[in-house]
Parts: C-alpha cells; sequence; structure tokens
C-alpha cells in the first residue's frame, strides 16, 4: 500500500522505515529537506514540498500526519487545498479530541476522511510496533488495515487487526 508521511522526526521517519520494511512505499516530506534525502536513501520517494507528495501518491491518497500538535492545523491549511474527496488524512500525533472532531468536520465538507491514531512506542516502534488508537470512518479504517497492521506490534509473527480479531 502507499502511504505520503509529513513530519520526519524521530517518530515519523521511524513510522515510514517500518512500513518500507513491510513493503509499503512511502512518500515522504519535511520542512528539512535533509530528513527527506535521508529516507529517500533508504527507499522512499521523496516530497520536498507538499506539492510534490501529493503528486507522487495515487488515488485515494492518504497522508499521515506525524507533526507536533501545534502544528497540525497549520498543516491541514496547507495540505488540505491539494487534496480530492475521497482522500484520507491521518493525524498521528496525540492532538486533543475536540482539535480532532473541528478537524474532521472541515475536511468532511470537501469528502476527505480523517482518521485519527493516537501513536505512541517512540523510538522503540521502529522495531517493537507502535500502539494505535484508531479513530473514524470503520470502512476507512477498514481500508487501512494494511498500514495499521504493520505498524503494531506482531505476536508470534502475526499482526492484530486494528478492527479485532485476526488480520
Amino acid at each position: 500500500m502507499q502511504l505520503g508521511v509529513i513530519g520526519l522526526g524521530r517518530m515519523g521517519a521511524n513510522i515510514a522505515r517500518r512500513l518500507m520494511r513491510a513493503g509499503h512505499e512511502c512518500v515522504v516530506h519535511d520542512v528539512s529537506g535533509d530528513a527527506v534525502d535521508l529516507l529517500v536513501k533508504e527507499g522512499a520517494v521523496g516530497g520536498k514540498t507538499l506539492e510534490a507528495l501529493v503528486a507522487k501518491l495515487s488515488k485515494p491518497r492518504a497522508v499521515w500526519l506525524m507533526v507536533p500538535h501545534t502544528a497540525v492545523d497549520a498543516t491541514l491549511a496547507a495540505l488540505g487545498p491539494l487534496l480530492s474527496a475521497g482522500d484520507v488524512v491521518i493525524d498521528g500525533g496525540n492532538s486533543h479530541y475536540a482539535d480532532d472532531v473541528r478537524r474532521a468536520g472541515e475536511l468532511e465538507s470537501k469528502g476527505i476522511h480523517y482518521v485519527d491514531v493516537g501513536t505512541s512506542g517512540g523510538v522503540w516502534g521502529l522495531d517493537e510496533g507502535y500502539c494505535l488508537t484508531i479513530g473514524g470512518e470503520e470502512s476507512i479504517v477498514h481500508r487501512l488495515t494494511p498500514i495499521f497492521s504493520a505498524l503494531s506490534p506482531s505476536r508470534s509473527g502475526r499482526s492484530p487487526s486494528p478492527l479485532g480479531g485476526s488480520p
């Protein structure tokens, strides 16, 4: 599966790395061009601008934001006009739920889906997996299950399904 990842700090970069290890294609962007270049050397597709990132993603697009909670609204203000109906924005940070509800409503009016995924695991998530608290429309969460399964800790070689039961 293809995923855009915006925000390549320690957790964002490691989320992209874990996904690439699992065979997913990551198109990455960060305010630091050096962070993008590093992940490109590791197999990611680089997007030096948000426009370039969006242009390299196939529709319907899915974009994971791993930026500080104080930067989510500004990032969405720049990203939102570049997306189309049917695309998905995933906020992987730990934003306040009221902000997530507001953002989901703003994007819904444009036909863009919003999934809130509180993510914990720190720098150990790359090897151990991430604990994900997923909130969003069931059909969209189901569509993104391969991403969530790849990021989750595995048990006996199998990743748990974010919807419960077996993957």
